[in-house]
């Protein structure tokens, strides 16, 4: 890695603020709206997003609710790629697919619609953070169940003390910043 491009994924990183005891007491939230605010803070991490599946074939990039949906469409466009959201529970409208899995303090349920996801179609799943990998391990779970081909998961933050990379060892992940 460039010295150039470790110094702005460094300004990236204080760019995001912990905010304590957020949603619950004793988790530390990384906030990501301040770096959100910043046009060229934001255009390098879509741009470095991007770039760690270039070469590979994405035919659809799966966004999940709700900060998975900023980076997602900004990926699929760059990629030439469709966007597919995975919504909360009865959030879509049509014939849908559903998964339940833990959460960290929880349980909860998403969605995606049947007809988005076609056998064989090469997919990149992106959110903006990767904690215990719970929900990307949901989201992989109905990719597959749909027929289509995982190629990797993008994220901008990983808490890598939680370990989420472990439940999804056999996929190619991508995240900027780590804690």
């Amino acid at each position: 890695m460039s010295a150039e491009k470790r110094m702005d994924l460094e300004r990236l990183k204080t760019l995001i603020r912990d905010v304590p005891d957020f949603p619950k007491k004793g988790i530390m939230f990384k906030d990501i709206t301040p770096l959100l605010k910043d046009g060229s803070a934001l255009r390098f991490a879509c741009d470095q997003l991007a770039a760690g599946f270039k070469g590979k074939q994405i035919d659809q990039v799966v966004g999940i609710e709700s900060r998975g949906f900023i980076f997602s469409p900004v990926l699929a466009y760059r990629m030439s790629a469709g966007f597919v959201p995975v919504r909360k529970k009865g959030k879509l409208p049509s014939a849908k697919e559903t998964v339940s899995y833990s959460l960290e303090y929880g349980e909860d349920t998403l969605e995606v619609h049947r007809d988005a996801i076609t056998k064989g179609t090469h997919v990149l799943i992106v959110d903006d953070l990767l904690a215990t990998g719970g929900t990307a391990e949901a989201v992989v779970r109905l990719v597959e169940k749909l027929g289509g081909t995982v190629v990797g998961l993008a994220f901008l933050v990983e808490l890598k003390f939680l370990k989420g990379r472990e439940r999804l060892k056999n996929y190619q992940i991508h995240s900027l910043i780590q804690y």
